[in-house]
């Protein structure tokens, strides 16, 4: 499977110029045969601010999705990414999509919502662990950025078999080595091929507005841990190509899912709970 992460710089609330950035991205990756495409977390209208309509934002991300998954049929596509997804009667979610040639194949919502930049007053948290589906030969997951620091929610990407996790992200600058870290350890932790997309340029993030800056950074890592490609900080199509038989030769030679103990943890944790 080749895959890509297209990295851009998302720019708030520009519905119209973001789109335009995707739409141009996707036919250059259909061009260069990479069949999924991992775009950056919030990437149709960004993070909102503190005067932000998040009703409109919601309806506006949804025409954004609508305009990819008709590209994504067109260009015979899988395109994954995170943007406002509607809650009723709730605040809306920050729920990434896995499309593929314009159906919606899973869904999943941020569990751990970042709280220096306030994102509890934007968004409600969701509550489902790591789904994965069927996918042109491989089980693919979902996960968003913030959510990558949490094992309790990660482990759960490999106990539903996944074997590429697609990661949208906003990662700033300043923690880059953690995102570094992190996407490396949950690609050898979980036997599997992460695509790690974040975004580029410098914005005002959040209802807190602190001024970030991020620096592309997306990356493409093995199940062994191996760098397969890596983004600078401008924006552009970072691709490779996946050997699914890798991850299963490694689970077959070091057999972590047999080996587990799960009644050990789920008693570690009641004793956890009781203090």
């Amino acid at each position: 499977m080749r895959v890509a992460a297209l990295q851009f710089d998302v720019r708030r609330g520009a519905s119209a110029a973001n789109l335009s950035v995707v739409e141009e991205g996707l036919r250059a990756a259909a061009q260069a045969g990479v069949e999924l495409v991992v775009l950056p977390e919030m990437w149709a209208s960004g993070f909102p601010g503190p005067q932000s309509d998040l009703d409109a934002l919601v309806a506006a991300d949804g025409r954004s999705w609508l305009r990819v998954a008709e590209l994504a049929r067109e260009l015979e596509l899988a395109v994954a990414g995170s943007a406002f997804g509607a809650a009723p009667g709730a605040l809306p979610r920050n729920r990434a999509r896995l499309l593929e040639r314009g159906a919606c194949l899973l869904e999943h919502d941020k569990v751990h919502l970042f709280s220096p930049t306030a994102e509890t007053e934007s968004f409600s948290a969701g509550d489902a662990p790591l789904g994965a589906v069927e996918l042109r030969g491989a089980r693919v997951g979902l996960a968003i950025c913030y959510d990558l620091r949490f094992p309790e929610l990660t482990r759960s990407a490999f106990l539903a078999g996944v074997e590429v996790l697609c990661v949208s992200a906003q990662w700033p600058l300043a923690r880059a080595a953690h995102w570094n870290a992190l996407v490396q350890g949950l690609a050898v932790a979980n036997q599997c091929f992460v695509v790690a997309c974040n975004r580029t340029g410098t914005d005002v993030i959040g209802r807190r507005e602190l001024v970030l800056e991020f620096p592309g950074n997306s990356r493409i890592v093995s199940p062994h841990g191996e760098l397969l490609a890596a983004g600078r900080p401008e924006d552009a199509l970072v691709a490779a190509e996946l050997d699914l038989a890798l991850v299963r030769e490694l689970r077959r030679r070091v057999p972590v899912e047999r080996d587990r103990r799960p009644e050990l943890y789920a008693r570690w944790n009641g004793a956890q709970r009781a203090l």
